[in-house]
């Protein structure tokens, strides 16, 4: 944290510079970052509507919600997961010109990268709570949670960057491997789904089920928007969640600070 608040505006200045690049000589830009999430939202809702339509009325203890209301609440802090690891994750190999700087503070590169994920978040959230309004549930004292849920998100998955930026530098499969584990985890996770149907399952696959730390906060945003719940309410999910959550932390900058020395030989 020391490292973040001390190079905050380097940081900040980076993950701009890291948004833009990515859209730059397009014609339409940076718009290309917000319509992709749109679009996947919409073409989940069409495909699963009618499977899913039954289901939605049930969620959190009876509440109504619609499906597209229930999909974006968990669609939203995926994406923003989903994008910060495939971003922190090549942290080092993207910005292999600064590794090789003496001078410059590498620890903050897997910072600026998830940072940059942000800026799509922020407004997948904006979209989430408009639709949230268009279907009657107006924003309440509850709804600031998502900055809560988002921080928690933020520092999840900024220790698992910190695992694989260093690991990916000396075994490049490993950005392989993460997608496919993206694409088996978004179905593991209560996306598409209520968690509250692992209930129905054997009483060990819920258990595992609800072990995943996104599973937390995908649960904690649908209780921000229509569940009018407190995270204080669940404080053993809550106290699990930041004890795997400042643990990663502080082993991923380890094995980080630990392997660094290498990176500039390597790449």
């Amino acid at each position: 944290m020391r490292e973040i608040i001390e190079n905050r505006r380097l940081i900040w200045k980076l993950a701009k510079n890291d948004f833009k690049k990515r859209y730059a000589g397009s014609s339409l830009g940076t718009v290309w970052a917000l319509i992709q999430p749109v679009v996947t939202v919409l073409m989940y809702w069409i495909v699963f509507q009618g499977i899913f339509q039954n289901k939605a009325q049930m969620i959190a203890g009876g509440i109504e919600v619609p499906y597209v209301l229930f999909l974006t609440s968990g669609l939203a802090p995926w994406f923003f997961f989903s994008e910060g690891i495939n971003n922190g994750t090549t942290a080092l190999l993207e910005y292999q010109y600064l590794v090789k700087k003496v001078v410059f503070n590498i620890n903050i590169l897997p910072v600026v990268r998830v940072t940059a994920a942000l800026f799509i978040h922020v407004f997948f959230a904006g979209v989430l709570l408009v639709i949230s309004m268009l279907y009657g549930y107006f924003p309440g004292l509850a709804t600031i949670q998502i900055v809560y849920y988002s921080f928690g998100l933020y520092l999840f998955t900024l220790a698992l960057s910190y695992f694989t930026s260093a690991i990916v530098v000396f075994f490049r499969d490993l950005t392989q491997i993460i997608g496919i584990a993206l694409q088996l985890g978004m179905w593991a996770t209560p996306i598409l789904w209520d968690i509250s149907m692992a209930d129905s399952w054997p009483p060990v696959i819920g258990f595992v089920l609800r072990l995943n730390p996104i599973c937390y906060v995908v649960s904690g945003y649908r209780s921000a928007v229509y569940g009018r719940t407190w995270f204080w309410e669940e404080p053993v999910y809550t106290l699990y969640f930041w004890v795997v959550t400042i643990v990663l932390l502080i082993l991923g900058k380890k094995l980080f600070v630990k392997l660094k020395y290498h990176f500039a030989d390597v790449l």
